[in-house]
């Protein structure tokens, strides 16, 4: 569809130092227009009837970089509207009639760095919306009907010392007019807003929040709020040395409110292994500790476990390093006897003689006492004459 209604002038088109400018506010365009000029780096589609993008909706727009489709009537948003947007660096959707907002189609446009959702229905903001909104450093959820934030996103805009890979982005968020329930999130937003060297700036810092849905509601900053503070874990020790075949106890402890829950994690080998404790107590509100236990150590149970505190406010995690030292001990097994060979038998033993030459003459030699006869011999007969009457005695040696 053409976006120059059929009864109206032609739109607003200006060429800029960098592209081309396209305007179309014509209440007649009831569609996203197809023949835009594919040089255009700026468009505006305002106050139309346009109700809803569908998919691949600016494919051929590969150079656009600001793209505004504010105040028009638009409920849905296909998740690949925003296909080939690689150069895009600004996308609002104020004014118009969304209930929700595609956060996957994000992928698709990843120099973006504005995102204005002003003035819509927008009623909940999901946890996964975090994995798609790293380089935004501009967004405005203001005037909607949000009541909750999670927290995924409050460890993406208030990141933990350590976590955050380079220097701190600074972010400007806009959440005034909505429905906020009071708890953890907003509060900790809130505050943590007003630190010094905090990485967000609020818009407007004068948020309203209510106790429950239906209830009227009050500055936040004049709340009665439960002080909310994220977990801190601390390990009874980071770094374990156990014997092979010992018992070990791995123990953490953590604060936090509102009390964080604990849990026991090891990755090996790209598997998963979540440990279930054997003892987890709260002695008081904000304080938790958890022990682990393993019995008869082996090398398989070395490696990292992580301790990991969760609470409304968000999470941190404690490693442990476990190194199993010692050497399995094999039993050994009795010797067979075996007789010793006489010294007579060594004594005359060639160098080059093998066990099977000597097994051989033996058994040679037991078959020739088996065939010969011995005479008959009384009891007081010497074994020496026995063996000179079967074997008879040289007489030369004899004469000597």
């Amino acid at each position: 569809m053409s976006c120059v209604h059929p009864t109206k002038p032609q739109p607003l088109q200006v060429y800029i130092s960098h592209g081309r400018l396209v305007q179309c506010s014509d209440s007649g365009i009831s569609a996203v227009p197809i023949n835009v000029p594919a040089d255009t780096v700026k468009l505006r589609l305002e106050k139309t009837l346009i109700s809803r993008v569908p998919r691949a909706a600016f494919y051929n727009l590969s150079e656009l970089r600001f793209l505004w489709l504010t105040y028009n009537s638009i409920t849905s948003i296909h998740p690949s509207s925003f296909v080939n947007l690689k150069a895009l660096r600004e996308l609002r959707l104020d004014g118009n009639l969304l209930t929700s907002f595609p956060w996957e189609g994000l992928r698709d446009m990843p120099r973006l760095q504005t995102l204005g959702l002003h003035n819509n229905r927008l009623s909940s903001l999901p946890a996964h919306a975090s994995l798609f909104l790293p380089n935004i450093t501009y967004l405005d959820l203001s005037s909607n009907r949000l009541t909750i934030l999670p927290a995924e996103l409050l460890d993406l805009w208030f990141p933990l010392p350590g976590q955050q890979g380079g220097p701190v982005q600074r972010r400007i968020l806009g959440l005034h007019d909505n429905p906020w329930l009071c708890d953890c999130q907003i509060s900790m937003v809130m505050s943590l807003s007003m630190s010094l060297g905090s990485p967000v700036v609020l818009m407007d810092q004068l948020l309203i929040c209510s106790r429950s849905l239906g209830q009227s509601g009050m500055l936040l900053s004049q709340a009665e709020l439960s002080r909310c503070m994220r977990p801190s874990v601390q390990p009874a020790a980071t770094r374990v040395i156990s014997p092979l075949g010992s018992n070990v106890i791995l123990r953490c402890d953590a604060t936090g409110y509102p009390t964080p829950t604990l849990t026991w994690i090891k990755t090996s080998l790209r598997l998963i292994t979540f440990y279930v404790p054997v003892m987890q107590e709260s002695p008081r509100v904000g304080v938790r500790w958890s022990i682990i236990s393993m019995n008869g150590l082996s090398y398989k149970d070395a490696g990292e476990y992580r301790c990991q505190a969760r609470n409304m406010a968000g999470i941190s995690e404690a490693p442990i390093k476990l190194k199993v030292v010692g050497v399995t001990r094999i039993s050994r097994l009795p010797k067979k006897s075996q007789k010793t060979p006489s010294k007579s038998s060594s004594k005359y033993r060639k160098p080059n003689q093998t066990t099977a030459t000597i097994n051989t003459s033996s058994v040679k030699e037991n078959q020739i006492l088996k065939n010969v006869t011995p005479p008959s011999i009384n009891k007081t007969q010497s074994a020496p004459n026995l063996v000179s009457k079967v074997f008879p005695v040289d007489k030369r040696r004899k004469m000597n």
